[in-house]
């Protein structure tokens, strides 16, 4: 079967939904037993995210094979179930740099570089090297940012030559707009959609879908009007009211059957018959009563919730799958520098500490750790939650006040934390540090190993320093265990304290591997220890059979 493709692009607004769009329209096109696969177009001159601020576009999301991606790849995997790899996202920056090491290289042979052929044959290339590595059926394409935005316009020309270069039976483009609601009048209005459909089409690119997002009911009647001034048929404007969960859109999209109707563009015919009645058992679950567990995320970059949304996603996650509700307090840690927010993580039955770069609200972070072990409270860190872990145990159990990581203190007195050996002479910062699927084996008796239920795990990193050896010995006299370990022993993957109910930190980050119906172990193991420890009734889901 020749490789189809759906390109999904945005209008009136950025951050109209396009990624989760992508992401549900991927798990309803498999769940009718395609192979599919979802790459990410971002305009942004950046080569990726990876030198980003999080305030900037949220969380870095880390794949497999090391690549620094856009958070929306988080959602692709979450939803559709899938492991993604590198040519899922491409950036202007990385199209760019392909182009001028070509011409300085010599290989379009003295011709004039410009920007059709060469850049937009670039961006084919890379779309179409997706079903190539992944053996996609169906490759869900979205082009970030907004039609109209300078920076996209390469990517829309790409994406209307490709129509001529694969055909109309093997192609179809989704618009996802939003229907700007007059308080005044307290009515929807149609019209920014029909500038944005007209904007796209002035480029060459006519839709076959619109996805029409709101916060308001969508009536029949506004539909209709955007078929016959945008051109679409009556049954491909699908109105997208804003969901209670993000787990619903693939339910909602199947309700107005988006993917019979793609299906049916494409000559295409439903595989199986299971359908989506094991994510309707999900959607059920998410939206029952249920108690609640508080947690406090302790951030740095709390302002931007998305800079954590894989975090909040597993947490999600594993409540869904004990039963209870995810109660969430973001805590900024530079607050609890100044004495403020103390009373969120006081009250809260588990604490979390995420990763992060740089110095401030360091002392926080390992004041939250302190607090975590002096009261029992179950603690999960990630990354630099486990690095800010080993400082506070060093400085307030091992007695050594002035330790510290060599990331914020480089003249430390006791650098227990320590730029790992190969990254001592790199000067670059994209792209270098310790990134992607790691083994480590975990210790025999371990909370981590019994949570896992297996000896060796993969796990995705993304690190500059890591724990120094030299002052293993002395934590592991004092009460530290250090259940995971890279398999010849070098690198300190998992530690946890052995006079604690649950106080465990990896210098990997497991949010990644979460998933709505399989919750990571440690995410899972976590908010059971919060649940037990505070007489909180929960208990394992089983969950249907048609879930992959």
């Amino acid at each position: 079967m020749q490789t189809k493709y759906v390109f999904l692009t945005g209008g009136v607004v950025s951050s109209v939904g396009k990624g989760v769009t992508a992401a549900a329209l991927g798990r309803l096109l498999k769940s009718h037993g395609f192979k599919v696969a979802i790459q990410k177009l971002d305009p942004y001159i950046n080569v990726d995210p990876g030198t980003m601020s999080p305030y900037q576009h949220g969380e870095v999301f880390v794949l497999d094979d090391g690549a620094e991606t856009d958070l929306d790849l988080g959602h692709y995997e979450r939803f559709a179930d899938i492991r993604l790899n590198k040519v899922c996202n491409v950036t202007t920056g990385q199209v760019y740099a392909e182009v001028i090491s070509r011409e300085r290289h010599g290989d379009y042979l003295g011709g004039t570089i410009q920007t059709i052929p060469h850049v937009t044959n670039e961006i084919k290339r890379r779309i179409q090297q997706v079903a190539q590595t992944t053996g996609a059926e169906i490759v869900l394409c979205e082009v970030g940012g907004t039609v109209g935005d300078i920076e996209s316009e390469p990517f829309l020309e790409t994406l209307r030559q490709l129509r001529s270069n694969l055909g109309r039976e093997n192609t179809f483009y989704i618009h996802v707009t939003w229907l700007v609601y007059l308080a005044a009048t307290k009515e929807l209005k149609t019209k920014p959609t029909q500038h944005s459909v007209r904007q796209l089409r002035s480029v060459g690119i006519s839709p076959d879908m619109i996805i029409a997002r709101s916060d308001h009911e969508v009536t029949h009647d506004l539909c209709e009007k955007i078929a016959a001034f945008c051109d679409v048929d009556i049954n491909a404007v699908v109105p997208m009211e804003t969901a209670d969960s993000l787990y619903d859109v693939p339910i909602k999209l199947e309700e107005a059957k988006v993917g019979e109707y793609i299906i049916q563009h494409f000559g295409l015919e439903s595989r199986q018959s299971a359908g989506m009645e094991g994510w309707h058992w999900l959607s059920k679950q998410i939206h029952k009563e249920k108690p609640k567990v508080k947690i406090a995320l302790v951030g740095k970059y709390i302002e931007l919730q998305d800079a954590y949304i894989s975090v909040r996603e597993a947490l999600e996650h594993a409540c869904l799958h004990l039963g209870v509700e995810l109660d969430l307090s973001w805590v900024h840690s530079a607050d609890l520098e100044r004495s403020r927010g103390w009373g969120l993580v006081q009250s809260a039955h588990g604490i979390v500490v995420p990763g992060g770069f740089g110095q401030r609200g360091i002392e926080g972070k390992i004041a939250a750790s302190r607090y975590a072990r002096e009261h029992k409270v179950p603690y999960l860190g990630l990354c630099l939650g486990m690095q800010t872990m080993c400082i506070e145990f060093a400085r307030h159990i091992n007695d050594t006040e002035d330790a510290n990581s060599t990331e914020f203190d480089p003249n430390t007195a006791h650098p227990v934390i320590s730029l790992m050996p190969d990254q001592q002479h790199i000067t670059d910062k994209g792209g270098t540090m310790r990134l992607g699927l790691y083994p480590c084996e975990l210790q025999e008796g371990s909370i981590s190993r019994r949570a896992y239920g297996v000896e060796r795990i993969d796990e995705r990193h993304r690190h500059r320093f890591e724990f120094n050896n030299a002052y293993r010995k002395p934590f592991e006299e004092n009460g530290m265990r250090f259940a995971g370990m890279s398999p010849d022993g070098r690198l300190v993957e998992v530690i946890e304290l052995v006079d604690h109910p649950f106080m465990v930190a990896s210098q990997f980050h497991p949010e990644f591997l979460s998933r709505p119906t399989r919750p990571h172990p440690l995410f899972r193991e976590f908010i059971r220890t919060a649940c037990e420890i505070n007489q909180i009734c929960c208990g394992n889901l089983e969950v249907p059979p048609d879930f992959d």
